[in-house]
């Protein structure tokens, strides 16, 4: 490319940031607080501050939640980023540890408020899903409630303190203790043209492969149930990442993540660059979250990233004593984008999800 065609190429990335943020906010810069405050935390252009929000103890124990903002020199946007909604999802909690260390103010524009931990007592208790405290899953009670159990008191915590502070938000997460999966972005559809123009271009700058047209999400704010759609439904931008199975905490998923951030960061003009954005998306449309349909020993037939066709078994279930119970088929052809590889399972509870890949138009 030309010099020419790459200025032309940076000035038109400027306009259509520069125009997010006057569709989204109503004025064309972010405001600049002479301090910028998360919970207790307090922040002047240039610092990067870190401690704990209180989640106060009512029926049941409060909790606290660690949080890093990192204040550049400059005006910019506020990116938050959120890890460990799942506390046993543990890529996305390492990458924001390993993130906080390369930010550096004096290069950046903007605001970045890292979540390191959500969910503190599922972190802790090695839980898969679900706070052990309230079994609640966490990604499903936002915003939350200020009296409400440990969970929705948590959510409500990062609505109020992150959700509504930021520009622009990405809740990372991975596969869970019990989830093989492969790396992939939700992009969600809101019908707001705008809106949904900015979150393409998000989805397609974190830089991963694989994006499912996420079309199902609340749209009521006050019942948003996902941390990500309780920014949309806010108006802001926002997506949720996966990149990491099993719980584990390989260096390549750890890697996809930190990139992907740095990548929209230069997107949005807080990192000086160009955002490595993807060449060929693969976008899914529909997808199917298969679940199953009895309590047993789980035997899964398929890895992730395998393509399937309809009808193509998953994987069998079997009663306590070896006795085959039940099979999950997939109910569409496409490709398996998670699926349970470990022993228990619980009626209704996911086995897999499987993506149809969407023809190119």
């Amino acid at each position: 490319m030309s010099r020419t065609g790459r200025r032309v190429r940076e000035i038109t990335r400027f306009v259509g940031v520069l125009a997010l943020f006057v569709s989204i906010s109503g004025s064309a810069l972010p405001t600049q607080e002479a301090v910028f405050r998360v919970g207790p935390l307090a922040a002047r252009p240039g610092e990067i501050v870190s401690g704990m929000i209180e989640v106060p103890a009512a029926a049941d124990p409060g909790t606290q939640i660690p949080v890093t903002i990192v204040r550049g020199e400059q005006p910019g946007p506020i990116l938050a980023l959120v890890a460990g909604n799942h506390g046993y999802e543990y890529a996305p909690i390492l990458a924001l540890q390993r993130l906080r260390a390369h930010l550096n103010p004096k290069e950046l524009r903007g605001i970045v408020i890292l979540v390191h931990v959500a969910n503190m007592p599922s972190f802790l208790g090695r839980a898969i899903y679900y706070n052990p405290v309230d079994r609640k899953n966490l990604n499903r009670v936002y915003p939350g409630r200020r009296d409400g159990t440990l969970s929705e008191r948590i959510a409500y915590a990062i609505t109020t303190e992150v959700i509504e502070r930021c520009d622009v938000l990405v809740d990372l997460h991975c596969g869970d203790g019990n989830e093989s999966l492969r790396p992939y972005v939700y992009m969600p559809v809101t019908g707001d043209p705008r809106l949904d123009a900015a979150v393409r271009e998000m989805a397609l700058v974190f830089g991963i492969e694989y994006i499912v047209l996420d079309r199902d999400r609340p749209r009521d704010p006050a019942a948003s149930v996902y941390c990500s759609t309780t920014a949309l439904t806010r108006g802001k931008p926002a997506i949720t990442v996966e990149s990491g199975y099993l719980g584990t905490t390989d260096p390549e998923s750890i890697e996809r993540i930190i990139r992907g951030v740095f990548s929209l960061m230069r997107h949005l003009r807080m990192l000086d660059g160009a955002p490595e954005r993807v060449a060929h998306p693969v976008f899914l449309d529909p997808t199917h979250v298969v679940t199953s349909p009895t309590t047993g020993i789980l035997y899964p037939k398929v890895e992730r990233g395998q393509y399937v066709t309809a009808g193509t078994l998953l994987a069998t279930i079997t009663d306590f004593f070896g006795r085959t119970i039940a099979e999950v088929r997939a109910p569409l052809s496409g490709i398996v984008l998670y699926i349970v590889a470990t022993p228990p399972i619980s009626q209704g509870e996911p086995v897999a999800f499987i993506g149809a890949v969407k023809p190119s138009s």
